[in-house]
């Protein structure tokens, strides 16, 4: 810390600054809502204090500073390897931001603006702390006064770096329990326990899987006594409807499903309510008076009767989480501490303090909020750009740390009936955060996947399915974020930030370490019958999961795909452990077959991370740990497979697996093969031993780009003369021949296009 009469400089790291100004000279050393530790290891700085100045040079940042209140001539920060300088003048006027995220999409057609992340296209950007609420005993506290507490990154782009010591100065990003990962089903409408029971059956007779039963609001009472005010907020379940909710609790968690019920708590607990008297008296209220007790989640008193007399008590019944469904703004008085913020962090501690794996499924609250997992996006509109923008804001939550949000899938209202849209929404869900699927109560918008004609039943159940196929690799993803600070999904410009192309796709993410998705986010084109997507393939070898077509890097591309497939590429190299089995049961369950997806032509390795699921026994190390790796000898033509023995709680895992390595883009003798991809089965073995396998004569693929070319134009609805004239070209040219004759011949960008991604 460099301290003068009014002002308080800590240098975090070499690229990470606090910046202080206060005219009474007293500054602020507890948590805030955002910043939960400012206990980072000592750095050399070289520091030249002057009269009126003041030179830092803290290795990576030079700052200049006059001892003033600050303002843009007296407080400048300059990047040493760039040259790029801030000024305070630019706190609130910085266009160069990459964007963090935003606290809802409640009503957003399309693009909403963001907030602040800790990136910026010149390298730094600058979070403002100054009114961030203090948390003083327990309890969060506004502050006072008019000091200036802000927080330079410098971090250029490494972004990885940054992420790192945002999440040590706001907290971890936490594990979320293993459920969460699978297939949620959700609607705003009035289900009883038996239309409920029959959504859940209907799944299963479609074979396919879910893993959370969402109850929207109408579980509890919602036609009450106009003296009591409205039927929004409610705490008694709904006896018509549910005549034993502990049956119906119980018959869900029977068929494998966690269980989440909606909030709306701003109307407090009213005198209709069942629990009314109990809560009454641990406030001190004369039941008799009937008079309400006032929600305000910064009374302690308060908090502590509405977690011990309702929520506690339903938790012990079966609700395995809430759904905290705040929309009643930021306080009443200009002072309050926002509720939703108490909210949030409350509910969250509450399971955290029983040794229960906290979620809870809420709106964002502003910078810190990473820690409190489920993002609830909000109620946007069914419509092609909302479905457009999403990808985009959830991969720009990145930049504040925010990984996990959570959208309504195929849109909550208005727009219009459009199934082509509806899969391209799912296609994406089953690639996002979380998977949930949910609408308003119009009788018009009917997502069961039952009451969808063909082929869109189909492709949405063999999405489902694939959603909770992916959970081994999703979960290792998240353990990765809990552990190395890098959310599961990414903006492309985080790995591949030498491209400048990385920061035009804005539909495009990484989803983990080892796959990219290109989200088709607009309506197919007419003539091909194909939806696109603008993607960058980076440098090296891409496999695309769904079909094995391989794609060579650099380039800028679109990608085109019929309704049932999206492009989802994994590198050369590139490991992802799928379940394998029967995927059409409710269960997330750590699991006994495996599917190995593997990109050829490169060596690699992957560790799968797995645990109990539900407990915080993983921070005292009850987990497992399980290493695959291959080596690929171009030069012999081998290939060598290897599951290492499991590290750690093998209890937690199935004691023997069965594996199914599907290596893409090669082909080795005495083996089977298809869709690109050669296939090596494993049954039976032991987590407690290695299992090695080897390949010979192992060959590099090559696309049949004529067979490729000939499906698009298969396919097309344009003159058959003109896909002659192609077919011929196609058949009668050299590659590069054809690809110059293709670039300038007379015929749609769009097919031309289409045809070039398997040429180039």
């Amino acid at each position: 810390m460099i301290t003068g009469d009014n002002y308080r400089i800590t240098v975090l790291t070499d690229r990470l600054v606090r910046f202080e100004y206060s005219k009474t000279g007293v500054f602020e050393d507890r948590k805030s809502f955002m910043v939960v530790n400012r206990d980072f290891p000592d750095i050399s700085l070289a520091v030249q204090d002057g009269e009126d100045s003041l030179l830092i040079d803290t290795g990576a940042l030079l700052i200049n500073y006059d001892k003033e209140p600050f303002s843009s001539y007296g407080l400048i920060v300059e990047i040493k390897e760039t040259g790029k300088k801030w000024n305070f003048g630019e706190l609130y006027g910085d266009f160069s931001n990459l964007g963090g995220t935003a606290r809802t999409l409640d009503d957003a057609d399309g693009r909403v603006p963001l907030e602040k992340g800790i990136f910026g296209k010149n390298g730094y950007s600058v979070l403002d702390d100054s009114k961030s609420p203090i948390f003083e005993k327990g309890e969060f506290v506004s502050r006072t006064g008019d000091n200036i507490d802000i927080y330079f990154f410098g971090y250029g782009t490494d972004y990885y770096a940054g992420l790192r010591d945002f999440t040590r100065l706001c907290g971890k990003i936490p594990m979320i329990p293993r459920y969460a990962l699978g297939n949620w089903w959700s609607r705003y409408y009035r289900y009883s326990e038996d239309s409920y029971m029959e959504v859940v059956n209907n799944f299963a007779k479609e074979k396919i899987p879910l893993s959370v039963a969402v109850i929207d609001m109408d579980w509890h009472v919602t036609e009450v006594d106009p003296k009591y005010g409205s039927g929004w907020t409610g705490y008694s379940w709904n006896k018509d409807l549910f005549p034993d909710y502990r049956r119906f609790l119980k018959k869900l968690h029977e068929n494998g499903l966690s269980v989440t019920l909606n909030l709306h708590p701003a109307d407090g607990i009213r005198a209709f309510e069942d629990m009314y008297e109990d809560v009454a008296k641990e406030l001190s209220i004369d039941p008799e008076s009937g008079k309400p007790c006032e929600f305000d989640f910064g009374d302690k008193k308060y908090r502590d009767a509405y977690f011990k007399k309702v929520m506690h008590p339903y938790e012990a019944d079966g609700v395995d989480f809430w759904w905290i469904d705040w929309q009643q703004g930021t306080g009443k008085k200009k002072d309050d501490v926002d509720p939703l913020l108490l909210l949030n962090h409350y509910h969250y501690k509450d399971q955290e303090n029983r040794n229960k794996r906290p979620m809870i499924f809420s709106r964002y609250a502003g910078p810190g909020s990473h820690r409190y997992p489920v993002g609830f996006s909000g109620d946007s509109h069914t419509t092609w750009k909302s479905l457009d923008f999403q990808p985009f804001f959830t991969s720009t939550a990145s930049n504040i740390a925010f990984g996990t949000w959570s959208h309504d899938i195929g849109g909550h209202m208005l727009g219009d009936k459009d199934l082509d849209r509806l899969i391209r929404w799912i296609e994406f869900g089953v690639f996002s955060p979380i998977m949930r699927i949910h609408s308003s109560c119009s009788p018009f918008f009917n997502k069961e996947p039952w009451l969808l004609p063909e082929p869109y039943r189909s492709i949405v159940r063999d999405f489902m399915q694939l959603r909770h196929a992916l959970i081994p690799y999703i979960y290792t993803e998240n353990h990765r974020a809990y552990e190395e600070s890098k959310p599961l999904i990414r903006p492309m410009y985080y790995d591949y930030q030498d491209s400048p192309e990385s920061y035009e796709v804005r539909n495009q993410y990484g989803f983990g370490d080892n796959l990219l998705v290109c989200a088709v986010t607009r309506p197919q084109d007419q003539e091909l019958r194909l939806g696109s997507v603008r993607a960058l393939i980076p440098k090296g070898r891409w496999y695309d999961i769904f079909t094995g077509v391989i794609y060579k890097g650099e380039r800028l591309q679109k990608l085109y795909r019929e309704l049932s497939q999206i492009p989802v590429l994994m590198p050369e190299g590139g490991i992802v452990p799928l379940a394998a089995g029967d995927l059409t049961k409710n269960t997330t369950d750590n699991p006994a077959d495996l599917k190995v997806l593997i990109g050829g032509g490169k060596s690699g390795s992957y560790t799968l991370y797995e645990d109990d699921g539900s407990s915080m026994d993983f921070e005292k190390g009850v987990f497992a740990e399980t290493e695959i790796s291959f080596e690929h000898d171009l030069e012999n033509k081998t290939i060598s497979l290897r599951v290492l023995k499991a590290r750690g709680d093998t209890s937690l895992i199935p004691a023997k697996r069965n594996y199914r390595f599907e290596i893409y883009g090669v082909r080795a003798e005495g083996f089977s093969f298809g869709k690109g991809r050669t296939i090596v089965e494993v049954s039976g073995a032991d987590v407690n031993s290695d299992t090695v396998f080897e390949l010979k004569n192992v060959y590099l693929l090559q696309n049949d780009y004529k067979a490729l070319v000939f499906e698009i134009l298969e396919r097309a609805w344009i003159a058959t003369t003109d896909k002659e004239m192609v077919y011929d070209k196609l058949n009668n040219l050299s590659r590069d021949a054809f690809y110059d004759w293709i670039y300038t011949a007379d015929l749609s960008e769009s097919l031309k296009n289409a045809i070039m991604e398997f040429i180039k």
